[in-house]
């Protein structure tokens, strides 16, 4: 990270290496690779806007071609402070090749709590913030709390998940938030996008921690 105190807040985004990459997975399984095409970059620069100042520990999940590892890096985060998650073997690979300072794993966001402990990314008072493009929309409830639990028992206490969803709607039932005590607030639009896109925010709304839940449990 540099010193700059303010944190990252903008960002430039240059041309997108692994987009074919992107395109074919996304044409194997297109509900597991939740977009078509990698993020644009009126989307990528809301997302980044939305890091608290001064973060550093940053964990991504479904980076697919890296677009926002390589906004974050860009914006001042260094790349041993990233963990990246993509359950896409092949998109996986193409970031332990673009990103060999970071930690990347082919792995289930579900297991995020398991996978922060396992790679030894912990640190105390939990990371500084969570940045998704996971498609929560085509995701089962059940899939989605345990997804929510394991990202919240890694954040620190007042550190946001910032997500992006197509169209304007919350990609997250309102109950589902009610129940493990989280709260959401809309950041923003991205009508550039293809397609547009909404960025949302979610923090915990009371102090109790959020505990996670081995996949696969009773929702």
């Amino acid at each position: 990270m540099t010193d700059d105190s303010s944190g990252p807040k903008a960002t430039s985004v240059p041309v997108v290496p692994g987009a074919w990459t992107f395109f074919r997975q996304w044409l194997k399984n297109p509900r597991a690779t939740a977009a078509l095409t990698p993020s644009g970059r009126q989307l990528t620069r809301q997302m980044i806007a939305q890091l608290p100042d001064g973060a550093r520990r940053i964990v991504e999940l479904g980076a697919g071609t890296g677009v926002f590892t390589r906004a974050l890096i860009e914006n001042g985060v260094a790349p041993d402070e990233l963990l990246i998650v993509e359950l896409n073997n092949e998109l996986a690979r193409l970031l332990q090749h673009q990103f060999p300072r970071s930690t990347v794993v082919n792995g289930d966001a579900s297991d995020l709590q398991g996978i922060v402990s396992r790679s030894g990314f912990g640190a105390a008072g939990g990371v500084d913030a969570v940045i998704s493009g996971l498609g929560f929309l085509a995701m089962p409830r059940s899939l989605q709390k345990h997804i929510l639990q394991s990202v919240f028992a890694v954040l620190a206490s007042d550190a946001p998940l910032i997500q992006f969803t197509y169209g304007p709607k919350n990609p997250l039932p309102r109950d589902l938030l009610d129940e493990l005590g989280l709260r959401f607030r809309r950041a923003g639009v991205a009508l550039l996008n293809v397609p547009p896109a909404t960025v949302y925010v979610y923090t915990r709304s009371r102090s109790t921690p959020v505990h996670a839940t081995r996949a696969g449990t009773a929702a």
